[in-house]
């Protein structure tokens, strides 16, 4: 895992599987982005099975193969859809396209497994609703920047036991390394990538819902800008917006792609968690001139002040609780509706954003 590109940061866990060897089988597509890695470290190590990888680049899938040996290379993505023994497929294609490829895999009797953003348009969305209700198969996303960090998962469950009362706001940074070189052409065209606010703002907006407990949320000011990179004028290299949920809490996240070339890890991730009786903020990823080891959670309360280093303490419980809710037809990793909500608000941010100069 190379910490300093977050395009195939591909965090990797204690094996913890929920079922046993071939009760769980599913198959990687399109690998246009790196989080396709991520994605299948967490649910091999919660026990399924990778059976079959395709992707029509043959270096993408012989790179893949290296991480995963033993996989079979499919010979196009019929053969994934049409194998009655693969229940999910995970696919990481350009985000512009991961919709109609979910469409595909749903009316394949599969449960669908995309990498952040699952789409780029609000018409995609309603496409996305109704095969959902027409099949009953599961359009899941990953979020990862809440569920493959350990600090993120810890404190989601501080939060759930009290420790910092009802949450009223939540602040997100997630300034992210462009690594322009090793980016494919697709990333810097905004039809097809976005823009950054869907793109990367997925994951803060995602966030903002899971931790203040809203269902729904307005959007109440967006911005983006491209403040230094005119060859590329697509790329949205700076977006920060402010929310306000159903239940009143309210969120400001800033997204960016100015990470410095001195920094230990591709971005410096942090969120706060304001709490009517405490608040929470966490160091994702690295504490900067501390060590570079990541899971920093920081809890002040009426009790204590402390600070926790949650690597190998809570583990990624989403991708367990994903296969079983496959197997069992349940929702104990993510509602769909939660799932769908952070898509449409982050569209809907990109939508209304206000470019500035």
């Amino acid at each position: 895992m190379n910490i300093s590109d977050g395009m195939n940061y591909a965090p990797k866990g204690k094996a913890s599987p929920v079922v046993k060897t071939g009760e769980f089988v599913f198959a990687a597509a399109h690998l246009d982005h790196g989080h396709i890695y991520g994605m299948c470290n967490g649910l091999t190590e919660a026990g399924a099975t990778l059976k079959a990888v395709y992707d029509p680049d043959e270096a993408k899938v012989e790179a893949f193969l290296k991480q995963f040996p033993g996989v079979k290379r499919a010979k196009s993505e019929e053969e994934i859809l049409s194998d009655p023994e693969i229940k999910l497929v995970a696919g990481a294609a350009v985000t512009s396209e991961r919709c109609a490829f979910g469409m595909r895999v749903m009316d394949a009797g599969k449960d669908y497994f995309t990498d952040k953003a699952p789409l780029t348009t609000l018409g995609q969305l309603e496409q996305a609703k109704a095969k959902v209700k027409e099949t009953g198969r599961k359009y899941m996303v990953y979020y990862s920047e809440r569920l493959h960090v350990e600090s993120a998962v810890l404190a989601g469950q501080l939060i759930e036991q009290g420790a910092i009362g009802r949450v009223i706001q939540t602040i997100g940074m997630g300034p992210h390394r462009l690594g322009q070189a090793g980016r494919p052409a697709w990333f810097f065209q905004k039809e097809k990538y976005g823009g950054i606010l869907c793109d990367i703002g997925s994951h803060q907006i995602e966030q903002f819902l899971f931790y203040t407990g809203a269902k729904d949320a307005q959007v109440v000011r967006s911005q983006i800008a491209n403040y230094n990179h005119p060859d590329v004028p697509e790329l949205d290299d700076f977006g920060d917006a402010n929310l306000v949920g159903d239940n009143g809490a309210s969120g400001y996240f800033r997204v960016d792609w100015f990470t410095p070339d001195g920094l230990g890890t591709w971005g410096d991730g942090r969120t706060f968690i304001l709490g009517t009786e405490g608040y929470i903020e966490q160091r994702k990823y690295i504490n900067v001139g501390a060590g570079r080891g990541g899971n920093h959670l920081f809890l002040v309360n009426g009790k204590e002040e402390t600070y926790i280093d949650a690597t190998g303490k809570v583990g990624y419980p989403f991708f367990g609780e994903l296969i079983l809710d496959c197997l069992n037809r349940t929702e104990n990793a993510m509602t769909q509706e939660h799932a769908f909500k952070a898509a449409e608000l982050c569209v809907k941010a990109q939508m209304q954003a206000v470019k500035l100069k």
